[in-house]
């Protein structure tokens, strides 16, 4: 049998007598037999839509999932304009962001400077994350694991939908791929509806349907944090998904632009900016920042070039501070001035 027959046989080897029909369905589709296997041609890609489109949803619980003792000695956190990087293939677009930072586990203060000390409950906030981003974010996290069911994916925008290649690791390594759009769920997270599947290269979600099968009979999902499957959807809880801090908040509204995905958590409360430009603010309880512990805080980060967004690295921001400088308000507050971390000589550039 040829390679591509091999495959077909492992892509539904679990699914019955089903499967069975249907893996015939596709030999026959691919010509396989004894003889070597044509080589298949490249599916045209799908149109672009002229404008993006956004789903909106009324989650059943828009407030943060944060409990307990931690959040009494939460730290008030107000973000505008800030492109974090989270670690050295993860970086996201904050447009805006009204939330707090909650410690968790035996820490009795947010801990800046250790990601996992903290949760970052949100209240509202406006999130773009780029396709490459969502990606490095599955491949690095996700399915980071030797079992997990999917491998070397790649997400691309086609107008208002996404396409996600890969290989099917737990079918020995079949090559796929799907375009779905996306929405919000009612539970606060993100829904993938595949409209197209293709194993192989050869379209099968027609020929699946026919025999009462769906994307979650292909991949098992259970084990893999942040990702399930609902019939042809791919679901994905972008608060487990993200490297730390977590990022606790409902998804109310999603929409796919040209070259980024907007996320949007909760309800927009319209509050008045804190400072002008592009800031990170944090006031209330006690933090530690570097070898600095405050008690109620007043601490705002800004940067030393205002008409660009706030360039800040989560693990390097020493160095920013140390290229730029601080000074106290009248209040005892403290107005930390950094250098971009696009700027820094050794940092990548975006």
């Amino acid at each position: 049998m040829t390679s591509i027959g091999k495959g077909c046989r492992n892509l539904f080897s679990d699914c019955g007598w089903r499967g069975s029909l249907l893996v015939a369905c596709l030999l026959t589709a691919s010509g396989c037999s004894h003889k070597a296997a044509q080589p298949s041609q490249p599916a045209q890609p799908s149109q672009p839509a002229q404008t993006a489109q956004s789903s909106t949803a009324v989650p059943e619980s828009a407030t943060p999932a944060v409990s307990g003792a931690g959040a009494s000695h939460a730290v008030q956190a107000r973000m505008h304009n800030v492109f974090i990087h989270l670690t050295d293939s993860v970086a996201i677009q904050i447009d805006t962001l009204s939330g707090e930072l909650v410690p968790v586990g035996t820490n009795v203060m947010p801990v800046f400077d250790d990601s996992r000390s903290y949760v970052l409950g949100v209240k509202f906030a406006r999130v773009r994350v780029s396709p490459e981003t969502l990606a490095n974010v599955m491949n690095t996290y996700a399915f980071a694991k030797p079992d997990a069911p999917l491998k070397g994916l790649s997400i691309t925008i086609e107008g208002n939908q996404l396409r996600v290649k890969g290989r099917l690791h737990s079918k020995g390594d079949i090559p796929f791929e799907t375009l779905g759009t996306l929405s919000p769920t009612k539970d606060g997270k993100v829904r993938i509806h595949t409209q197209k599947v293709k194993a192989l290269r050869i379209p099968i979600k027609g020929i699946m349907s026919i025999f009462g099968m769906d994307l979650a009979n292909m991949i098992n999902t259970s084990k893999v944090p942040g990702i399930e499957t609902e019939n042809d959807d791919l679901i994905m809880d972008v608060s487990k998904l993200m490297p730390p801090p977590e990022l606790q908040g409902a998804v109310t509204a999603v929409r796919v632009e040209p070259t980024e995905i907007v996320f949007t958590f909760g309800t927009e409360d319209h509050a008045p900016a804190l400072e002008k430009g592009n800031y990170m603010t944090l006031r209330g309880n006690r933090l530690q920042f570097g070898k600095l512990i405050t008690t109620d805080t007043d601490l705002t980060v800004l940067d030393l070039e205002p008409a660009e967004r706030l360039d800040w690295s989560q693990t390097e921001y020493k160095e920013q501070l140390a290229a730029g400088y601080a000074k106290i308000t009248p209040t005892f507050g403290l107005r930390a001035y950094v250098k971009g971390y696009n700027k820094l000589a050794h940092a990548p550039k975006k």
